[in-house]
C-alpha cells in the first residue's frame, strides 16, 4: 500500500507534530506512515482522512500485484 499523506499534510501546512496531535498518535507514527513503514488501522485511516477533509482512498492506494 502506498500513500500521499505527506503531500496532503504539506498542502495544509501542517507539521507532523500537529497532525499527530489532531489524530491522537505520536509523531513517529505519522513519520512511519509517510515513509510506508507502517500501515495504519482502519480507525486511524478514517481519522486522518476526516482531519484532512478527504476520503481514505484519496490518501491510501493499493499497489498493483506483480
Amino acid at each position: 500500500m502506498k500513500n500521499i499523506l505527506k503531500e496532503e499534510r504539506l498542502k495544509r501546512q501542517l507539521t507532523q507534530v500537529q497532525l499527530a496531535e489532531m489524530v491522537n498518535v505520536s509523531r513517529q507514527t505519522i513519520i512511519s506512515i509517510e515513509i510506508n513503514r507502517y500501515v495504519p488501522s482502519v480507525v486511524l485511516s478514517l481519522k486522518l482522512a476526516k482531519t484532512l477533509g478527504l476520503q481514505i482512498e484519496d490518501i491510501f492506494m493499493l499497489e498493483p500485484s506483480d
